[in-house]
């Protein structure tokens, strides 16, 4: 039998949209529908290097972290809070901490990327000197 163009283009359609349902994100239930992006650098979200501000203060007060990694702040308390490095009130030792700043309720930023091996306290800037509002970084 004889097929001409017309008939190897359906043939050609009838296939694509027989196999295009084996590409979508259905066909693999064990794999996420919406997969997390990396998060560069080795830290931030997701990978449990996280500062909770609370009503409390935070939470944890120390974290040690790998250089190249990255510091998530997240404000869960119901007031603003301004997270900046050591020392009152001139900051500076870490810049990459004064990157997070200000922070809403609700919101979350991360630190710059901590490259260097040292150790950086930071506090809010607006609570110092209550030491519930203040932590430190290990970098090493």
């Amino acid at each position: 039998m004889k097929m001409n163009n017309a008939g190897l283009v359906l043939g050609a359609v009838a296939i694509l949209i027989a196999t295009s349902g084996a590409c979508g994100g259905s066909s693999n239930p064990s794999a996420p529908s919406n997969p997390a992006p990396p998060s560069g650098g080795g830290g931030g979200g997701g990978t449990g290097n996280v500062f909770t501000l609370t009503s409390a203060g935070v939470t944890p007060k120390e974290l040690t972290v790998s250089p190249g990694t990255r510091v998530q702040f997240v404000n869960s308390d119901t007031r603003n809070h301004e997270m900046n490095s050591d020392p009152h009130p001139t900051h500076g030792d870490c810049p990459e901490i004064d990157a997070v700043g200000f922070l809403t309720p609700g919101q979350s930023r991360e630190t710059g990327t901590l490259n260097t091996t040292r150790t950086c306290g930071f506090h809010d800037h607006n609570l110092f000197p209550e030491p519930q509002w203040q932590g430190r970084i290990i970098v090493r």
